[in-house]
């Protein structure tokens, strides 16, 4: 970015014209409207557009007072709102990670409220209070990890603070979950702008009244983004002819692209600056922030500007504070403290996780773009970073601020972040918060339990396996009417008004061709079936307990525990137990299934196991899960390490296989799963002391294929056993760590067919069938070439009236896309998908 480039962005030229003038996109609404927001195009060829916000701090370096300011007088409004006595017992809730400082500042507006913001960072031994997914991101789950779990159990009002308010799903999600646990009368939501459209505009209002609520909307402007008609194939070809320019100014020696970052070259010199952060104070809100810690704060704030301001080398007048993710606040109060005790031109701005296109022109958002890989060992897995706007930027000096969690060697490797920096700035301080971690986390409350659960339920009177094959940890809810059309399923979910554990759909009844696909694929895969079975199950053997306890992740998990079960007897003579317990995405292990296995079998003995990865969710979520319980139970020795017959995502160290393939057990629903419904939790059918709820599907027993499926399966473990010793030996002298491949190309998907709600995204070929039988499908991504493992995916899309598009470099066999924006409206009462 060039001294002139700077000026004429100074002069007024608005940063949405360059995307404006040739997409023809329009910011319709009040006249503070372009000097909020600019505009720029995602990587991506399947988005438009994305609004830039200049005041937030995140993509855009601006003045740390300007950007405090804008919270400060949200959190003014807010209390102006609320009245002095409600304002006193509000609560403040801001979103992870873009409005992580935005959320604290207006908690300093709205006065001695504490403040807690959600966090993609998981932190052992610290319980979650909740969770809820974001429906338009790139990263969706959040979690909430209050060190005191009485922060959120309150009653005043609940302040939840977003960077953009447009369709007011991940509102309406937060609401709903918190509002479950912790009921309260009273909701403001904040937010810089408000640019819902016309159609999502009486939501908020329609969702207040469904669950006996006030919600107040508090923002700082207002309007929409209006798109002309081709919008998508304009960005489309501006981005195919953008994206392979460098965005990243040369430096004065050779360098990689920011289209392609190889290690820099530092020209610039890298030092450190000791804070001497106050002891006990947080870097943030990730596990809440209090008035009295506030105060310290403020109090240490002088200090800590003065020694940055000793450190910085004589002469610099322009510098930029350069904050990490989630970590804003505390670089935004070290900024604005630096900017009104110096004569330096200060500006703040923070890393990001968000892939942008870079344009060096004075009328698009983000100018400058520098690559670098993550460096603060992130539980999702590896990944790019970026800072923009920094490069070419005319600073002379960088203060990078991260915590200590985050300073690690990656953060110091010649491709990190601050040889990035140094490529570009002459000085590069390094400044580290201690990351807080309670030191003695409170267990939230838990009332006196039975002192007895009850036992598992059993075939024939619950499922159609045999007594002595699985034992299910869960309550019969047979008698209870649960099943909703698919349809009315899918609005209720993707509009926040319900999770998709509270309800069923009904049944899959397939087809007579269905049906014959279904035996065809089990004759063709039996014997590859048996191979993987007798592969994890000798790793398991090998590497976990030489008697496990098998605990399979109903349902999708239970056939494959009853094999591996059956592989055992067969091969080594051993007559395993085997369980099978509810885990929900969002909400986490039946805990009270823990407490069971923990009093009857050593947890270290169980092995959680599964059908096969996705992306890897209930990977991460039965982990957290684990690590919630034992805080709360104080039970130790569970594995959350899942072992699954197929790993197609490389979420898991322990599998049979890591190839796409059919494994028929997905193609039907209860009629291969022992006749039983998949889980329930609700909060009227499933008590504090229950186990998790299923139904037994007896009506069906006609069409029962469980004893199929098994039986033929099993039948090929003689005709296997010698290939199954030489796979398991090389299983078990492979590299099998994870790499998440899987949930890299997920979110790539994501963004690339504009969905941005990585939930949406079904990888692999089980994942692709449920989405076909249980969900409202948009379509189908197949690779080029599949043959006959996409049949009967191939058969339902035909049947529901879904495209199937053939792609290259796809690593899975094929990935269902469910409706990302469905009404039906926008698909019809049937169900089928339409073009949006």
């Amino acid at each position: 970015m060039t001294e002139r480039a700077r000026a004429e962005g100074r002069a007024g030229v608005w940063s949405g014209s360059w995307v404006a003038e040739r997409l023809g996109v329009e910011l319709a609404g009040d006249d503070t409207l372009t000097g909020l927001l600019g505009l720029a195009l995602r990587r991506n060829p399947k988005r438009a557009h994305l609004l830039v916000s200049n005041v937030l701090g995140k993509h855009v370096p601006q003045s740390p007072s300007v950007v405090y300011g804008h919270g400060v007088a949200l959190g003014r409004r807010v209390r102006e709102l609320l009245g002095a006595e409600a304002a006193a017992r509000a609560v403040v809730l801001g979103y992870a990670e873009t409005a992580t400082g935005l959320g604290h500042s207006v908690a300093d507006g709205l006065g001695p409220a504490p403040y807690l913001h959600s966090t993609r960072r998981p932190v052992t031994g610290v319980v979650r209070a909740g969770g809820f997914e974001e429906s338009h991101s790139h990263a969706t789950s959040h979690l909430l990890l209050p060190e005191d779990p009485a922060l959120l159990a309150g009653d005043g009002p609940l302040v939840l603070v977003d960077d953009e308010f447009s369709t007011g799903n991940t509102v309406l999600n937060t609401v709903r979950a918190l509002h479950e646990r912790y009921p309260r009368k009273r909701y403001v939501v904040v937010a810089l702008v408000d640019m819902r459209s016309p159609a999502d505009a009486g939501r908020l209002e329609e969702f207040a009244h469904d669950i006996g609520a006030r919600v107040d909307l508090v923002t700082a402007a207002s309007g929409t983004v209006r798109l002309p008609e081709g919008v998508l194939e304009k960005g489309q070809d501006l981005v195919a002819r953008y994206e392979t320019r460098t965005a990243e100014p040369a430096p004065a020696r050779p360098s990689g692209s920011a289209a392609e970052p190889g290690p820099a070259r530092p020209s610039g010199s890298v030092g450190r600056v000791d804070l001497r952060w106050p002891g006990g104070v947080p870097d943030g809100g990730r596990h809440g922030f209090t008035a009295a810690q506030r105060d310290r704060l403020e109090s240490a704030l002088p200090g800590m500007a003065e020694r940055i301001a000793e450190a910085l080398p004589t002469g610099a007048r322009r510098v930029l504070v350069l904050g990490f993710e989630e970590l804003m606040y505390a670089p935004l109060r070290l900024a604005h403290t630096l900017e009104q005790t110096t004569d330096a031109d200060v500006r703040y701005s923070t890393t990001t996780r968000s892939p942008v296109l870079a344009v060096d022109d004075p009328g698009y958002a983000i100018r400058t773009r520098l690559v670098f890989p993550a460096h603060d060992d992130p539980a999702d897995g590896p990944g790019e970073r970026y800072a923009y706007n920094v490069a070419g930027a005319g600073f002379d000096a960088v203060v990078a601020v991260v915590d200590s969690a985050a300073d690690t060697s990656a953060l110091h490797a010649p491709d990190g972040l601050l040889a990035r920096l140094a490529a570009h700035v002459p000085h590069v301080l390094l400044a580290v918060v201690p990351s807080y971690v309670p030191e003695a986390p409170q267990a939230p409350h838990v009332s006196e339990r039975p002192s007895m659960l009850p036992e598992p339920l059993r075939g024939p009177d619950f499922s159609s396996y045999a007594p002595d094959e699985v034992g299910w940890l869960l309550q019969d809810l047979s008698d209870v009417t649960l099943e909703a059309p698919t349809e009315e399923r899918e609005e209720a979910i993707q509009s926040g008004g319900a999770h998709y554990a509270e309800s069923l759909p009904v049944e899959y009844q397939p087809s007579e061709q269905y049906q014959e696909l279904f035996h065809a694929a089990l004759a063709t895969s039996a014997t590859r079936l048996a191979r993987a079975v007798g592969a994890v199950t000798e790793i398991v053997l090998a590497e976990r307990s030489p008697r496990p306890v098998l605990v399979s992740l109903a349902r999708a998990g239970t056939p494959v525990g009853v094999l591996m079960r059956r592989w055992a007897q067969f091969r080594h003579g051993l007559d395993l137990p085997h369980y099978a317990v509810s885990i929900v995405r969002g909400r986490g292990i039946d805990a009270n299934a823990l407490r069971w296995l923990a009093d009857r079998h050593d947890p270290a003995d169980v092995v959680f196991v599964d059908g096969w990865t996705g992306k890897g969710a209930i990977t991460r979520e039965l982990a957290a899960a684990l690590s919630d319980f034992e805080v709360s139970d104080g039970v130790t020795g569970f594995d959350p390490e899942i072992a699954v017959l197929a790993d197609p995502g490389s979420c898991v160290r322990t599998y049979g296989t890591r190839d796409d393939f059919l494994i028929p057990s997905a193609c039907l629903n209860s009629t291969v799963s022992g006749l039983i419904s998949r889980t329930v939790l609700r909060a009227d059918l499933v008590g504090p002391h229950d186990f998790h709820g299923a139904k037994f599907y007896r009506e069906l027993a006609g069409a029962d294929l469980s004893p199929d499926f098994l039986d033929a399966v099993s039948a090929r473990f003689p005709d296997v056993a010698d290939t199954v010793d030489a796979q398991a030996k090389e299983l078990l002298s492979a590299d099998r760590t994870p790499t998440w491949e899987g949930w890299a190309a997920v979110e790539r998907i994501s963004e690339e067919y504009g969905i941005h709600d990585v939930n949406l995204v079904k990888p692999g070929v089980g994942e692709t069938t449920r989405v076909m039988l249980r969900r409202v499908p948009w379509k189908v991504l197949a690779r080029a070439g599949a043959g006959a493992d996409l049949d009967h995916v191939r058969l339902l899309a035909e049947q529901r009236g879904v495209p199937v598009e053939e792609v290259d470099d796809l690593p899975y066999t094929c990935v269902g896309l469910i409706h990302p924006k469905y009404t039906r409206g926008a698909t019809g009462a049937d169900g089928k998908a339409v073009a949006l």
